[in-house]
């Protein structure tokens, strides 16, 4: 066991973790919410430092994040264990996992995997790295003396405490929203009383300086209102910029909701649209391969920049300096030093 990050002693043995937007009150011999933080005689303890559940190479598009880097490889580490309990999880296996498994594997190695493999950066991803934060956090600075970026794919839900901590460390980040952001969605499907946290660390992310893009699972019938897409996307602009990349990923059938079928074409596309005309200029279609909502198109000309096949980026159409080769806008993606433009 690792000591924790980010928790305060109370009364009665009891400790005050203050990692993520639940703020557990934990009793001695007891654990966390997220099952992998545990209190012992006073002290909390992280059960999954080390346990790396998952260690492989992945395309940077997989997180995804489409303004950061396109075409890298990032070393994708994950842990068991997660905040929320989604009932239609992708990676219910190892993120509603009680029984703490792992391949042990610590900082120094991943960094070391991760040059070996001819990746850029760490991506901390699959389960929620929030509740890894201390095997991420040591990662990270490793990482960051080695040349390495950092991402972090998340669902939000973490203290501006944590943010503050991991943000010198920390490149970017992809944001996970489900079900258009609405509250009543989070506390069925995901149980989670307030959606409220996820937005407050996502302008603490912005002050921090932290490249964000957004991710919005649209879920059939259940979590596909047009209205609560206009309505984040709004937010989205209003807060984040309308520069920030908002990606509607199809939800597909799975763990506890596998009799829903997977979002139509259509409502993607109504929720894209209705995201556009809230102002966002940069709005992209997922998990829909060969849809023409997967590439970078020019906010001004129109002219195609980046094509991309699924999780990959197959051509880039920008000068050296990130702007449309026909009309010269500045395009907001952080581009990697040795791509040439085509």
């Amino acid at each position: 066991m690792h000591e924790a990050m980010l928790y305060t002693p109370l009364q009665d043995g009891k400790v005050g973790c203050q990692l993520c937007a639940r703020r557990c009150t934990i009793s001695d011999g007891k654990l966390g919410y997220c099952r992998v933080r545990k209190n012992e005689e006073g002290t909390l303890y992280s059960l999954v430092y080390g346990k790396a559940c998952s260690a492989n190479p992945d395309p940077i598009e997989k997180k995804p994040l489409w303004h950061f880097h396109p075409g890298s490889l990032v070393m994708s580490i994950a842990t068991v264990g997660c905040n929320f309990r989604c009932q239609f999880c992708q990676n219910w296996q190892i993120s509603h996992e009680r029984e703490i498994f792992g391949r042990d594997l610590l900082p120094d190695k991943i960094v070391e995997l991760a040059l070996k493999t001819g990746c850029s950066g760490v991506s901390y991803t699959y389960t929620e790295p929030t509740i890894f934060f201390e095997y991420a956090y040591d990662t990270a600075k490793i990482a960051k003396q080695k040349g390495l970026f950092n991402t972090f794919v998340t669902n939000g839900y973490l203290t501006p405490e944590a943010i503050e901590t991991i943000a010198p460390y920390l490149d970017a980040a992809t944001v996970d929203f489900k079900g258009n952001a609405n509250p009543k969605f989070y506390e069925r499907y995901c149980h989670v009383p307030s959606v409220d946290p996820i937005f407050t660390a996502l302008k603490a992310m912005k002050n921090a300086g932290i490249h964000i893009e957004i991710t919005n699972l649209v879920v059939t019938d259940v979590g596909d209102d047009v209205k609560d897409a206009e309505k984040l996307a709004k937010w989205i602009v209003e807060e984040l910029g309308e520069e920030t990349p908002l990606h509607l990923l199809r939800f597909y059938p799975h763990h506890q909701m596998s009799n829903l079928p997977p979002t139509s074409i259509k409502a993607l596309e109504a929720a894209a649209n209705a995201s556009t005309q809230a102002g966002l200029k940069y709005v992209y279609l997922g998990n829909v391969p060969g849809h023409q909502g997967a590439n970078t198109i020019c906010a001004n000309c129109g002219a195609l920049l980046i094509e991309r096949l699924g999780v990959h980026t197959t051509s880039v159409r920008l000068t050296r300096q990130g702007h449309c080769p026909a009309c010269n806008l500045p395009i907001p993606i952080i581009l990697p030093e040795d791509l040439s433009s085509t």
